[in-house]
């Protein structure tokens, strides 16, 4: 059997290309190797609770957006809910809390009254951060449109160009002078990278923008429902949705891609199958795709990925309480507990290095909106923090779980100490490291957002379709736009127009 499209890996910008093409009536096969869809965008039980894999707040359902549209395409919208979040975050720390609220308006005023002699640069602050979002949606996605209005840039789009010539931490330094202001501007830095001094300024403040407009968002019942109706979606319209398989070689012919090796990933005993296609997309880490591609396309991708730096991983504690957590006077959806050490913008990095009695880590409340994660009278949430597959790749088993409890129990000593009471009253818990997420999603480094979302690896910068072979195209947060939820879906969207563009069936 031939398919116009097969896709490898069944992540977000997989499903998303796939569900695309599928509109489009093209004839796809989705291959996955884990035995559910989503990539990071699942669910797994444990007892009575849902537990959330990788969502914790959605950045993008703005207005007329790509990500509402893109979702309103793909029926999206008429079968997974979205829950807005309560407000941004709060930070705690030694010098207080200081809630960031949703808004404009609300966030300029919040962070003003706090800090009023940095009046001028947090207004300037919040000017770029509403341009980088509103000018990017009428930059011109096309590399060569982009280049030819080159020395119009700065007229046209000028929040996107200071945006893109600085660091988030170079860019606060300028403009910002107290240093607390800074700490608290950042305290959500997880959910892009791990150094202010290197996080792109454009890659930082496009989501940021986005939390600030509309609000961050929950996906109602998890992440599993968007990447289950996404699945069943392409199946829906003709395609097929392959689980426990994982592609081993590209085919190619004459300089194209012709077809796809895939085997059954959980009975290695079975033999392996070819499909024929047209085109391929590659939704799979691209440090992976070389294994999968003869000569001299393994080495030409080898050496253009050769000086990339990928991202730092996530650690997860997934917890389930036998109460509501108000009682413990959580009182916010996140919440990010500061480390006692970070003093200055420049001891943000050390700190996500450090101990973990300091590192900073932000807690989740799911039970803040309807998330259906847990039963009515119980909650769920999560501890999150920057990791690294370095402190774990070299454990053997035996130490890799003891390390893995002693890291909990310290987190959980100072939860408890922000929140007195709360540990008494879970009932699970569990944690996901950096080779967690390396084993379920092959991930090189367990590198949740592809490769680093730094200055010089942004934008343009990162991966296109169809740079290698003509009809292989690549979908991740390894790719064009970067990763996040955002990212990884408007990618895969993306992918597909261009294919469409190109028609290459």
């Amino acid at each position: 059997m031939k398919y116009n499209t097969v896709i490898i890996g069944g992540g977000l910008a997989g499903l998303t290309a796939g569900a695309t093409l599928s509109k489009f009536g093209k004839k796809v096969l989705l291959l996955e190797q884990h035995h559910k869809p989503g990539g990071c965008a699942t669910t797994f039980k444990r007892g009575d609770f849902i537990i959330e894999v990788g969502l914790h707040e959605m950045s993008g359902v703005v207005g007329k957006g790509a990500i509402p549209q893109i979702f309103k395409m793909l029926d999206v919208d008429q079968e997974v809910e979205l829950l807005k979040v309560p407000e941004f975050y709060a930070a705690y720390s030694d010098r207080g809390k200081f809630v960031f609220p949703h808004g404009f308006d609300a966030a300029t005023k919040a962070l003003i009254d706090r800090y009023p002699e940095d009046e001028k640069g947090i207004k300037r602050f919040m000017k770029v951060l509403a341009g980088i979002r509103k000018e990017g949606v009428s930059l011109p996605s096309s590399p060569l449109k982009q280049k030819l209005i080159y020395p119009l840039m700065p007229l046209l789009y000028p929040n996107l160009v200071e945006a893109n010539k600085h660091t988030v931490g170079s860019w606060l330094d300028k403009y910002i002078s107290n240093e607390d202001a800074k700490i608290d501007l950042v305290a959500h830095l997880v959910y892009w990278g791990d150094d202010p001094y290197t996080l792109s300024m454009f890659y930082y403040g496009l989501p940021f923008s986005g939390f600030i407009e509309s609000g961050g968002h929950f996906i109602k019942g998890g992440s599993q429902q968007l990447s289950d109706h996404l699945a069943a979606y392409i199946e829906k319209h003709g395609g097929t949705v392959l689980l426990g398989k994982k592609a081993e070689k590209i085919i190619t012919e004459n300089g194209k891609a012709t077809g796809v090796t895939f085997r059954d990933y959980f009975n290695k005993d079975m033999d392996p199958v070819t499909i024929s296609c047209d085109n391929v997309v590659a939704n799979c880490a691209i440090p992976v795709v070389p294994t999968l591609l003869d000569e001299p396309y393994a080495s030409t991708l080898k050496e253009n990925i050769g000086d990339k730096t990928n991202s730092c991983s996530l650690l997860c504690m997934y917890l389930g309480f036998s109460k509501d957590l108000e009682e413990f006077g959580v009182e916010h959806y996140s919440s990010v507990i500061e480390g006692e050490d970070v003093k200055s913008l420049k001891d943000v990095k050390p700190n996500h290095q450090g101990d973990w009695s300091k590192r900073r880590f932000i807690f989740v409340d799911y039970a803040k909106v309807d998330s259906q994660l847990a039963p009515p009278d119980k909650s769920e949430g999560v501890i999150c923090t920057v990791d690294y597959i370095e402190d774990w790749e070299n454990l053997n088993e035996a130490d890799y779980k003891a390390k893995k409890e002693e890291v909990a129990q310290i987190l959980l000593q100072r939860l408890d100490k922000q929140f007195p009471g709360i540990k008494d009253s879970i009932e699970y818990y569990e944690v996901s490291t950096s080779k967690t997420i390396q084993r379920y999603t092959s991930n090189p480094t367990g590198s949740v957002y592809g490769y680093a979302q730094i200055k010089g690896q942004t934008g343009n910068k990162r991966f296109r379709n169809n740079f290698l072979i003509p009809n292989l195209y690549f979908a991740s947060a390894w790719a064009f736009p970067g990763g996040g939820f955002e990212g990884s879906i408007t990618g895969g969207f993306l992918a597909a127009l261009q294919m469409n563009k190109d028609k290459i069936w």
